[in-house]
């Protein structure tokens, strides 16, 4: 099943962003900083989250995002590529991952590692990679001079990509000398930054081809986190007006009559609920598929409704968002929320009726 969705613009009110540590510019270290934090610079302020990957799949990477989505200046720090040696991972960041923060008004900050320790058990392995801070803080001082909007900066960067490459390139040869590790093959890199040198819609479409290819094994797979009634995944390829397409896997689909039901599944066998940082990366789902609009299921025209699913091994009975006061009291008692838990959800479910969507909380054994 294939379901197709276009974007215009996004319009979302936060209710469960995080409070957000104040750190002055002249004292801002991005290795030193909360996962998302303040900046602050004379009068001009930034929130500013960071990456521990270009791969979006790592350390919820959404939440850190989602977090500094209530402030009207918003920064994220991504690693262009990330090498952890030749008996760990290399990753490259994707035009998608930049497209989706341009939907979002977030300024992308193309970063690279500059530092790094040698992993303890594996020769060929660094850990602990650090980013070169002085030219992130060089990039915020841009930033705060510029008078574009986010997508304009980015698209700007992308164009830089090659330089940056040379600065990714440098790097990684003097830690592959200085600390004796051997790094993946050098050509890989090559070719990634040959890509830019042809022309940045070579990048878009090899990324493009990449997620795709992603997203058709991800509908056949279900991952242990997830608990699912129906088993029915569907690809969702959303276009928006800014170039990006988006292709992405819904967990759970739902229809009845004209409405697709888009489901995002976070599941927990540990606790009443899962993490807030699982619950919010789900989050940003949601703010993808309340913004849909011309929603096709196989070719014909469907109302989309979006739905974050949330399980527990230890919940009894479900609940949702839209259930009367007395009767998500009822649950809350019957569960045994304590307060912290009870304020989480009520948050989490203003944040579902004032957006749009529905929540679930049910038992998944």
């Amino acid at each position: 099943m294939e379901i197709t969705a276009e974007i215009t613009g996004i319009e979302y009110k936060i209710k469960l962003s995080s409070d957000l540590q104040s750190v002055d510019y002249k004292d801002f270290n991005i290795n030193r900083a909360p996962a998302s934090c303040l900046v602050k610079d004379n009068k001009k302020v930034f929130a500013i989250s960071k990456w521990i990957s270009p791969k979006r799949s790592r350390s919820y990477p959404y939440e850190k995002v989602y977090n500094t989505l209530s402030v009207s200046k918003k920064i994220t720090v991504i690693p262009i590529i990330k090498d952890e040696g030749y008996e760990g991972d290399r990753d490259f960041i994707q035009w998608d991952t930049i497209s989706l923060m341009s939907l979002l008004d977030v300024y992308v900050i193309l970063a690279y590692y500059n530092d790094a320790i040698k992993h303890k058990t594996k020769k060929d392995k660094v850990t602990k990679q650090q980013f070169d801070n002085n030219f992130i803080l060089s990039k915020i001082k841009e930033i705060g001079s510029y008078h574009s909007s986010a997508l304009h900066w980015n698209l700007k960067e992308v164009g830089k990509i090659s330089q940056i490459i040379k600065l990714v390139q440098r790097s990684y040869l003097n830690l592959g000398a200085s600390l004796s590790v051997r790094f993946h093959n050098a050509q890989g890199m090559e070719d990634f930054k040959n890509q830019f040198s042809i022309d940045v819609n070579t990048f878009m479409e090899l990324s493009r081809a990449k997620a795709k290819e992603a997203q058709a094994r991800e509908s056949k797979t279900s991952q242990p986190k997830e608990f699912l009634k129906t088993k029915t995944k569907a690809t969702i390829t959303i276009k928006n007006y800014l170039g990006g397409l988006y292709f992405l896997t819904t967990d759970e689909i739902l229809i009845k009559e004209k409405t697709v039901h888009l489901i995002e599944c976070k599941h927990t066998k540990k606790s009443l609920i899962p993490s807030k940082s699982d619950i919010k990366d789900g989050l940003l789902k949601m703010i993808l598929y309340s913004n849909l609009e011309e929603v096709t299921v196989d070719g014909k025209a469907y109302k989309a409704k979006p739905v974050l699913n949330i399980t527990s091994s230890k919940l009894s009975g479900e609940l949702n968002s839209s259930e009367a006061p007395n009767k998500i009291n009822d649950f809350f008692i019957k569960n045994k929320f304590n307060t912290l838990q009870r304020n989480f959800v009520t948050e989490l479910f203003l944040e579902a009726k004032t957006n749009n969507f529905n929540i679930i909380l049910q038992n998944g054994a």
